[in-house]
């Protein structure tokens, strides 16, 4: 009978699979820092040429639509890229657990009578 190593195959694949999904991720992240760099660059220019045309009245709808309406764009692809939890994580989570618990610890230890 022939022996077959499946687990050598399957553990390529794997590996393959991950390594496409880390390539994905990491052209996702890379595209919103691309958009955001753009954000900044072109929104800059636009207020400064708004600034040095005007009379000095900047202070209207017209100067500010454009960064206000391109920020909300920026705002969902972040939510893309990063997701819903993108300020309160997991690895947030968990580190506020650890940090509330040490606080208890330490209360706890201040208050024990001798």
């Amino acid at each position: 009978m022939e022996d077959l190593n499946y687990n050598n195959e399957s553990s390529d694949y794997i590996k393959e699979r991950a390594y496409k999904r880390a390539q994905k991720r990491l052209k996702e992240i890379k595209g919103f820092y691309w958009h955001a760099f753009w954000y900044a660059v072109v929104n800059i220019f636009i207020i400064v040429m708004i600034v040095s045309n005007s009379d000095g009245n900047i202070w209207h709808f017209g100067t500010y639509s454009t960064p206000l309406f391109w920020s909300i764009g920026l705002g969902f692809h972040a939510l893309g890229v990063f997701g819903k939890n993108l300020f309160f994580s997991k690895s947030w989570e968990e580190r506020k657990m650890r940090e509330y618990m040490e606080k208890d610890r330490r209360d706890k230890d201040n208050f024990r009578f001798e």
